[in-house]
């Protein structure tokens, strides 16, 4: 039964990046092509787990496993939304993001006996991974994205190779009582090295959903916008009564819901994937199942991932509306 879980999300990431990748071919719009590899990454790790679950866990799916669930699914997903921001300067958000991520990594070496180096080297790289974002959002800002596809590229070669290679310990593959897999087979510079990936990408996400949600909703600006992120959160948080009021009026943006409903959705996944690497798995496939299944209704109902919905042909259109993109360009 436990395995139910995986499989589902699995088929379900499948179709969705389906559907993703067929408006990236109707609209060539890079978020979207992002988004959608992000989608195919979420549906081969969900999918290693219902293989592992249900007919055992073997080295090369549990690496594939590692690799993809652990360095790219939250990786890809949060650069597609730089690239959906990216005349925004949500950069400096990422960059932040990334920059935590490292210090996360350093921090989680006393987790992890030996894994000190790999600790230093991973915040050091994140930190020239965030320092060349931000320096791309304050001088040319529809350079960010590439700037952070350009080290998320170059950082997906590095760590599959290195756990493709990496010696397994005999920890196990997963948890006996809950059969969800876990990492404590692979080395600790591993574990920490992956957490600008997972920690990084996932604030990414849930970071964009939210600035977009406070895009559209009724503002109140307890601070000047001249105060950047700062000015942000604070607005952000003053003006939910409001946007509260509005959607019990019926009056709320559409795209404000949508968009708190993929700030959850990624937050669920993150919240259990944590857990997981501290011991408590049995929430882990439940996470990514709910969170999935969160975006997918946040995209369906934003009108800048599906303007159709095509089974063959064209089965359901939205009329013609005002892009995120053109809104904050």
């Amino acid at each position: 039964m436990q395995s139910l879980l995986p499989l589902a999300s699995s088929l379900l990431s499948f179709a969705f990046a389906a559907m993703v990748l067929d408006q990236w071919r109707q609209r060539r719009r890079a978020f979207q092509l992002v988004w959608g590899i992000g989608l195919i990454w979420y549906g081969i790790a969900t999918g290693t787990e219902f293989l592992g679950s249900t007919f055992g866990w073997s080295e090369p799916l549990y690496r594939t496993w590692y690799l993809i669930g652990a360095f790219l699914v939250p990786s890809y997903l949060g650069a597609g939304t730089l690239y959906l921001l990216q005349k925004t300067r949500f950069g400096y958000l990422v960059a932040a993001s990334i920059a935590l991520g490292g210090l996360f990594s350093l921090a989680a070496t006393a987790k992890y006996p030996g894994s000190a180096t790999g600790g230093y080297v991973t915040l050091a790289v994140a930190l020239v991974a965030a320092a060349s974002v931000a320096a791309s959002t304050a001088l040319h800002r529809d350079l960010q994205a590439h700037v952070a596809m350009a080290f998320l590229v170059a950082g997906t070669i590095v760590v599959a190779l290195l756990v493709m290679t990496a010696r397994l310990s005999g920890s196990g593959y997963m948890d006996p009582a809950t059969h969800v897999p876990v990492a404590a087979a692979f080395p600790g510079y591993l574990r920490v090295s992956s957490v600008p990936f997972n920690a990084g990408g996932g604030l990414a996400l849930v970071f964009g959903a939210l600035y977009s949600a406070y895009i559209y909703m009724p503002k109140k600006r307890a601070l000047a916008a001249r105060l950047g992120v700062l000015a942000i959160a604070v607005n952000f948080f003053a003006s939910l009564p409001g946007a509260v009021t509005a959607l019990f009026r019926g009056k709320l943006n559409s795209r404000v819901p949508a968009t708190m409903l993929i700030a959850v959705g990624a937050l669920i996944p993150g919240v259990t994937s944590s857990l997981n690497r501290f011991g408590v798995t049995w929430s882990f496939f439940l996470g990514e199942f709910l969170g999935l299944v969160l975006i997918f209704a946040g995209f369906l109902v934003s009108e800048e991932m599906f303007r159709n919905v095509r089974i063959g042909t064209t089965i359901w259109s939205r009329g013609h509306s005002t892009s995120l993109e053109s809104e904050v360009g």
